[in-house]
């Protein structure tokens, strides 16, 4: 008779990437070295697509003892910034990553041109006078330019002519000389040079010559003797020209392996229509707490604890994945309901008169800031005769099941006391204004000997409030594929086509609310990036431009999932 032994070590299950590791290191395929690299272009503010991409480069190193090189890809000074390269540092050290070395494709122009000249010198590579278009048009054909079999003297020549200044852009390119009936369009031929009479931002005016990202990427990887070259599936096509150059150049080979992008609904990523949402003035910046930017995740309150986690839920694949925003929204909820202190705020404010308490005093209720963690401590909270509540807390009429306030009813005022409603005024709209009640002197929270039942409300004293304003983000799109909708246009000769709707139109109207609203006074000293829970509201955070005289909140995400709700 045979049992299963339930305490034999569970097997730890191992993504593709992971696995083909642990094969290079049972082969010694790069000597049990891991070294892999996280190459951003600097012509932008990461995104949480990034982030996957900077969790998996860094995170597998790490778990095999390997480093991680943090490597600017700056070949094109057109649309390049050092303040992308400073910004795309900060939000590396804040999901908690560090790199190796800081380093530039730029730092390699020398030794790549010195690359590009010794193909030449192998009949592997050419000048090409042809247009855009023409070459284009032959590479679809699978037809070779009439520039192809240039000899390797002229070629020098020409290249040397493109490095120097002789021609202007767009006059010719480098090309590499592989195969015009390649299956893969990627290895038909393709661009490695161009040139460009723009200074760049490290090398100034040295080139006007600039190398492409495929011939860059795997001769930079090669160059630093980087062993597991990681990016997203869209390089999957690249990988034989990856591999190409490195075996005509005789140069340390590395791997590409390539995972699914992480693409998230009601969310578009792609920089040039982040772009326009910002040039067009419909949000502030890049950092514009709607943005899925990290920098703007981060102004929200975001934690990088709550990314990093996000991104470990999702895995990694060969598939495509499409993620639920909601998904990551759990991950930030989860994450601030463990850390964030609890406070009270009131952002639509009713004034209550507590009508039997003694006017002109002030009593001090000491109040913990985490139920569950009582390391968070407490503060002292100052309750007085006339406090402020919401307004969606009290109702002219009640059914039995309501736990809020409503005339006749009782209702826990937190931490405080039961105040008991008595009446209530409106204006000549017919709008409440103001609320009268009478307290319970014998239901002080911890004190408690009343006996009565009641639900609970949180609240703030009018006297000691401190004015805040909140901002309440939401979805920056209403629509869950901004971009996927297409409808029937005409095109210039009068036919009829599928055109793509502008993805503007689905943004979101209701994305920012901005309130008035009065915070509890232990709030004032908040410093920028603080967060917390406002009870019964949600998850907000202290904005970077928030000071103690002009306190600003944004709300980071609502204490459960309206989205869902609305959907359902």
């Amino acid at each position: 008779m045979s049992h299963k032994n339930n305490d034999a070590p569970k097997t730890e299950s191992l993504n593709f990437i992971e696995r083909i590791i642990e094969e290079h290191n049972e082969t010694g395929k790069f000597d049990n070295r891991v070294l892999t690299r996280f190459p951003p272009e600097p012509n932008g503010y990461l995104h949480i697509g990034h982030a996957k991409a900077i969790c998996i480069n860094f995170g597998i190193a790490q778990k095999y003892g390997g480093k991680t090189n943090l490597r600017f890809d700056d070949t094109n000074p057109l649309t390049e910034e050092t303040r992308f390269v400073n910004s795309i540092q900060e939000d590396i050290k804040w999901l908690g990553f560090e790199w190796e070395k800081l380093l530039f494709t730029s730092d390699y122009f020398d030794t790549l041109y010195e690359y590009a000249l010794k193909l030449i010198k192998d009949g592997l590579a050419y000048v090409d006078f042809s247009t855009p278009k023409v070459m284009d048009d032959e590479k679809k054909k699978g037809q070779e330019s009439k520039y192809r079999n240039s000899t390797v003297e002229e070629n020098l020549a020409e290249f040397d002519k493109m490095k120097n200044g002789a021609y202007e852009e767009g006059t010719c390119v480098l090309r590499l000389k592989i195969d015009m009936q390649a299956d893969n369009r990627h290895m038909r031929d393709p661009v490695i040079y161009r040139i460009l009479k723009t200074p760049h931002h490290r090398t100034g005016d040295k080139w006007c010559i600039y190398p492409m990202y495929d011939w860059a990427h795997g001769q930079s990887d090669s160059i630093e003797r980087i062993t597991h070259s990681l990016c997203s599936l869209e390089f999957e096509n690249h990988r034989p020209l990856y591999n190409w150059c490195q075996e005509k150049l005789e140069i340390y080979r590395s791997q590409q392996i390539e995972f699914s992008r992480l693409n998230l609904d009601y969310t578009v990523t792609s920089k040039r229509k982040l772009k326009e949402l910002i040039e067009l003035g419909l949000v502030q910046d890049w950092d514009d707490p709607r943005m899925p930017t990290l920098s703007g995740m981060r102004r929200r309150g975001y934690t990088p604890a709550a990314i990093r986690d996000f991104i470990d839920r999702a895995g990694v694949s060969k598939r495509d994945q499409y993620l639920a925003l909601s998904s990551l929204e759990g991950s930030v909820r989860d994450d601030l309901n463990k850390h964030a202190p609890r406070v009270m705020g009131v952002l639509n404010p009713l004034k209550v008169v507590i009508t039997n308490y003694p006017e002109g005093t002030t009593e001090n209720l000491e109040v913990d800031y985490h139920q569950k963690d009582e390391s968070m401590g407490s503060r002292t909270i100052p309750f007085s005769r006339e406090v402020y509540i919401e307004k969606e807390d009290f109702a002219i009429e009640a059914n039995r099941k309501w736990r809020r306030l409503a005339p006749g009813k009782d209702v826990r005022l937190k931490g405080a006391y039961i105040v008991h409603c008595t009446d209530f005024k409106t204006d000549e709209n017919g709008a409440v204004v103001e609320v009268h009640c009478t307290y319970y002197e014998n239901s002080r929270s911890g004190q408690d000997t009343s006996g009565i039942k009641a639900g609970v409300i949180h609240w703030v004293s009018i006297e000691h409030a401190v004015p805040a304003q909140v901002h309440l983000y939401d979805r920056l799109f209403s629509d869950q594929n901004p971009t996927g909708h297409k409808e029937k246009g005409v095109n210039e000769k009068g036919e009829e086509i599928e055109v793509s709707i502008d993805f503007k139109t689905f943004l979101n109207p209701n994305s920012l609310k901005t309130v008035s609203a009065y915070l509890e006074p232990s709030l004032v000293n908040a410093q920028p990036s603080d967060s917390f829970q406002f009870m019964r509201l949600g998850y907000f955070c202290v904005d970077k431009d928030s000071t103690k005289d002009n306190l600003i909140f944004n709300r980071s995400v609502t204490l459960k999932d309206s989205w869902a709700k609305q959907k359902k």
